[in-house]
């Protein structure tokens, strides 16, 4: 069996405050493999950004990771003192930001910040790293890589920004990609091409990618399996195919069916009633309940566990040994 590149078990992210603490991220376990895309969808604040923060040991004090275990390649690196985390952060787990701006300062040339970084986390010689730097560049679709190297931030276009920035992830050949949301600022079209670009890039470096978004058409376009968060717990986790063509827990249901196809016309959309619930008031039981059309006797008093259903496990007292109504047996 091939080891996981990385392994997250029973992980849980607390805020304190005043009004007591806050828990943002609920118990959560997957397995990530080498060479495979995992997308993470769901709605604003279900705990998708969290949890990739949790995974490269930057959640902003007062909040911390109050329990569970993160392995990469087998070592735990949760509980690593922040000089060694630094050094797993950057070559052994690379980073990509929603907005690229975050990522490269303004202040200095993309090939100095290039090169710095492959200096950091090689021996290579200033020479060599700057040669490996116009490599990167060249890899990544930069037009004219020898000219632009010694450009500013803002001397190039959203799109090429983010494509600088992949660069950066990609350049002490990480065994890790997070991208956290990477497409959202940028329009359609070059979307395509830097989702196109994610998944070249990380297959042929084999690195696993771990792919955070609300945009259910990346996941389909990008990830081989695909785990969905509803506030702060995995509710549905299998193959991105078996997800999408035919979801089983009612909130995966109902994001495949807010999505427009060009199969069926339809004069509405599906709508999830409700919002997703503050960390301050998150309900008893299933989290989803409130806004579930499914739910029954259990749904409000005691959460439900992850358990195989076809291909996929599902977080929901339909898919457990707990009698449902006539009329919502799946």
């Amino acid at each position: 069996m091939t080891e996981p590149v990385l392994s997250v078990r029973n992980l849980k992210v607390e805020f304190p405050t005043r009004r007591g603490r806050l828990t943002a991220i609920d118990d959560i376990s997957f397995d990530l493999m080498p060479g495979e895309v995992l997308g993470v969808v769901g709605e604003s604040g279900a705990g998708k950004s969290i949890t990739g923060t949790a995974i490269i040991g930057l959640i902003e004090p007062p909040g911390r990771i109050a329990g569970g275990e993160i392995l990469l390649k087998g070592r735990r690196i949760d509980n690593l003192p922040p000089d060694a985390m630094r050094k797993i952060r950057g070559k052994r787990i690379g980073m990509v930001f929603q907005d690229p701006l975050t990522s490269l300062n303004p202040l200095y040339r993309i090939g100095d910040q290039l090169i710095e970084t492959v200096q950091t986390h090689t021996d290579l010689s200033a020479a060599a790293a700057r040669n490996r730097a116009l490599a990167l560049l060249t890899e990544v679709g930069i037009p004219a890589p020898a000219s632009r190297i010694d450009n500013y931030p803002h001397q190039f276009s959203g799109g090429m920004r983010q494509r600088v920035v992949l660069a950066l992830a990609l350049a002490a050949e990480p065994e890790l990609v997070i991208a956290d949301e990477p497409t959202t600022a940028l329009d359609v079209s070059v979307q395509a091409q830097i989702i196109a670009l994610i998944k070249r890039l990380c297959r042929q470096h084999g690195a696993a990618v771990m792919l955070i978004t609300h945009d259910m058409g990346v996941i389909a376009e990008t990830a081989d399996r695909v785990a969905v968060m509803y506030a702060g717990r995995i509710v549905e986790i299998g193959p991105v195919r078996d997800v999408v063509k035919q979801p089983h827990h009612p909130y995966t249901k109902g994001l495949m069916g807010s999505i427009p196809t060009i199969a069926t016309e339809s004069d509405r959309l599906l709508q999830i009633p409700g919002s997703m619930p503050r960390l301050t008031a998150i309900p008893k039981g299933c989290a989803f309940h409130p806004r579930c059309p499914a739910r029954f006797a259990p749904c409000d008093q005691v959460r439900p566990e992850l358990a195989g259903r076809d291909r996929s496990q599902v977080a929901c007292w339909l898919y457990h040994d707990v009698p449902a109504p006539a009329e919502l047996q799946p």
